[in-house]
């Protein structure tokens, strides 16, 4: 009996225990700057923009090819305005055909679609041919840099300043790791994009030319998606690392690694770091919308709605502690549009805002008038 009682203790100890260690939220897992070799480094979440992990993210330094993440944005976005074709024909310019590094020996006259300009400067980092694509949606490599250095000032990437399109060393050329997670974020917008950094190995020129991706996380690191090496002299190696997994999508930005394996393994520890310790909260209004009071209008309230489609990050274990916050105005005075704002649902924790969501007027409230009340009571006698 003794014995049994004691196997009965034992075993609710190991249950308290265990609900215990249910109850408690997961403790964040650090990552220490010295953890990561390369100098600067950032980790930001996808959708969002938050920011993750930060290792001298907004130091200025040159980043080598991952410069062509603008350079893709802008011919996405040429293609998208209907500027530019997959099956258009470029042919290279004496200019595109002079580029020296990384490239695809582009001969002067030589002519590829679009579609073939894209994936070799995706996959195989080709300076001549981003040289080309530049040439062809702006008329020049200057103009389209020039459109470059725009679209930076237009995301927000105060520390960069383009030079040229395809990033070889240039003096002033230059950027931070923050800015190139701002733009491999704009750039992973375009889905499209997706089809070529997924890429390992394929050819060119009728099988003639074979191309082999210079991410070499495609073969060793689980969820990757993209995005872009770069490696230079002054840069050093470099890589803007994107991935999925299970809806949380991430990117990590590692500059000025001494080494190709040490530009890979950092970012491999950055991705870690985030999958490890964030996921994606989906927000579900717990209490519906009260509908709001409305002055001097046909109906005397309107309801709100509100569109939470969208996803935020919180460390993982913590999602019992996001505290949801509705904020109403008191009445409106019409007339109301459709889509009006009525006010907002903040998603918070410990008093910071994970995410605001506006509320909107469902319908439109017509303002009182002698005509529309007039109207209401004709059409009130006429159904009698």
């Amino acid at each position: 009996m003794k014995k049994a009682h004691r196997i009965i203790s034992i075993v609710l100890a190991f249950t308290m225990v265990s609900a215990a260690a249910l109850s408690c939220p997961v403790t964040v897992c650090a990552l220490a700057g010295e953890e990561i070799t390369a100098p600067s480094s950032v980790l930001i979440e996808a959708d969002s923009g938050k920011l993750l992990f930060d290792k001298n993210c907004h130091e200025v330094r040159a980043c080598a090819s991952i410069t062509k993440v603008m350079t893709l944005l802008l011919v996405f976005e040429a293609i998208d305005s209907g500027k530019l074709h997959m099956d258009d024909m470029i042919t290279a310019s004496a200019h595109a055909a002079s580029m020296g590094g990384s490239d695809i020996w582009l001969e002067e006259g030589e002519a590829m679609t679009v579609d073939n300009m894209i994936k070799a400067t995706v996959v195989a980092s080709a300076n001549d041919a981003a040289v080309a694509l530049a040439e062809t949606v702006s008329g020049s490599e200057d103009a389209f840099v020039a459109e470059m250095n725009a679209k930076a000032k237009e995301l927000g990437m105060n520390e960069t300043t383009f030079k040229n399109c395809n990033g070889l060393d240039e003096d002033g050329h230059l950027t931070s790791a923050y800015d190139v997670a701002l733009m491999s974020r704009e750039l992973i917008k375009h889905k499209q994009i997706f089809n070529y950094t997924s890429i390992w190995m394929d050819n060119l020129r009728d099988g003639k030319t074979q191309i082999v991706n210079t991410n070499k996380l495609l073969k060793s690191y689980s969820g990757i998606t993209g995005l872009k090496t770069g490696t230079t002299g002054q840069a050093g190696s470099c890589i803007s690392a994107t991935a999925n997994r299970d809806g949380l999508s991430l990117i990590a930005v590692v500059l000025g690694c001494t080494t190709g394996k040490d530009r890979f393994s950092d970012a491999a520890k950055v991705l870690d770091y985030g999958f490890a310790n964030f996921a994606v909260y989906v927000p579900k209004l717990s209490d519906g919308i009260q509908p709001v009071k409305v002055v001097e209008g046909m109906d005397t309230q309107v309801q709100g709605t509100a569109d939470l489609n969208s996803c935020f990050v919180v460390e993982k274990g913590r999602n019992n502690q996001v505290k949801e916050n509705i904020n109403l105005i008191d009445e409106i005075t019409a007339p109301v549009e459709k889509g009006d704002k009525l006010g907002t649902i903040e998603y918070t924790m410990e008093n910071e805002v994970l995410a605001e969501y506006p509320i909107v007027a469902e319908n439109s409230v017509e303002e009182m008038s002698f005509s529309s009340v007039f109207a209401l009571l004709f059409g009130y006698f006429v159904n009698l």
